[in-house]
């Protein structure tokens, strides 16, 4: 009886996760399915190759097109591989200290903190950090990929020492002593044992680090700003981010299309232009993750069996 009653609760308690396995996965599928369903009509290969540039209302362009994001893309790839170059390192070093040179005194103690409030920063408000940094340095209106960059790196920093601290931590104390008694230094086994043995987790927690601050819009609006042409210079000018282009053609919705326009004038163009750059960026979110697998399983330390 005891054994049949301890089955059945096995068995609700199965069903109850498995029902809230679906709950979970109804809205992330709805969403796929929705974004691809309308992101699909404009993604082509004019879509990506173009900028805004000359582009009028919901007329054509002369290539044929209604505009496209290859800036969009190009300041994505840019401002975000700028923030990844300035937390990497710093987040890193920090989780080096906290894990492997911290002994509990006040100042580690300190950092623990710091890196905990900075987690919970709004986007917004490391984008007004970063618009007032650039403000004092630069003097009033300065904007440019790099200073979008540097908000995004307030807000990936958290993760990387979050996750770097734990993947350090799981690194056998045994495989530390080891080297000790070959007489290796402890910088030498640092670098040489401890982070090559916990690589790969590092590697996740960076690729989970670029798809927290990727879909970013509101502290990129502050600092970045919004241009219509191809800026391929981080340190000068505004540079244009996939967010920040989807936010402002689905602000537009739609636009007027004159009756002497002709057939060619597509009204919800700017919304359908949204849907397209939305895609594209899960693409490049989806991309980026599959080539940290690849790194991390290429990275990753072989064990013998």
């Amino acid at each position: 009886m005891e054994l049949r009653r301890r089955k059945l609760f096995s068995a609700f308690v199965a069903a109850l996760i498995a029902i809230a396995f679906v709950v979970a996965m109804v809205p992330l599928v709805s969403l796929l399915f929705t974004t691809f369903a309308r992101g699909l009509r404009r993604l082509n290969l004019n879509f990506l190759s173009y900028n805004m540039s000359g582009v009028i209302g919901g007329l054509p362009t002369p290539s044929g097109g209604y505009g496209g994001i290859e800036h969009a893309v190009i300041g994505t790839l840019e401002v975000t591989g700028g923030a990844m170059l300035i937390s990497v390192p710093v987040g890193l070093m920090c989780a080096i200290y906290l894990t492997e040179y911290a002994r509990g005194n006040g100042f580690s103690k300190a950092v623990s903190m710091l890196v905990d409030v900075m987690s919970g920063i709004p986007s917004v408000v490391a984008g007004l950090f970063a618009f007032s940094l650039f403000t004092l340095l630069g003097g009033p209106g300065v904007s440019n990929g790099f200073e979008g960059s540097v908000a995004l790196s307030i807000l990936m920093i958290p993760t990387v020492v979050n996750s770097s601290v734990q993947m350090l931590r799981v690194v056998p104390q045994d495989l530390r002593e080891a080297s000790y008694a070959l007489g290796v230094t402890k910088s030498r086994t640092i670098v040489h044992v401890v982070l090559r043995t916990a690589l790969p987790g590092i590697v996740s927690g960076v690729i989970l680090a670029i798809a927290r601050v990727i879909g970013e819009t509101a502290p990129l609006l502050l600092t970045a700003g919004f241009i219509a042409t191809t800026n391929l210079n981080l340190f000068s000018g505004q540079m244009t981010t996939l967010p920040v282009y989807v936010y402002q053609e689905y602000s537009k919705m739609s636009v007027t299309c004159l009756p002497k326009a002709g057939a060619g004038c597509v009204a919800d163009i700017p919304t359908e232009r949204a849907w397209a750059a939305a895609l594209a960026l899960i693409v490049i979110v989806l991309a980026l993750n599959l080539a940290g697998r690849l790194v991390q399983r290429l990275l990753s330390v072989e064990t013998s069996k």
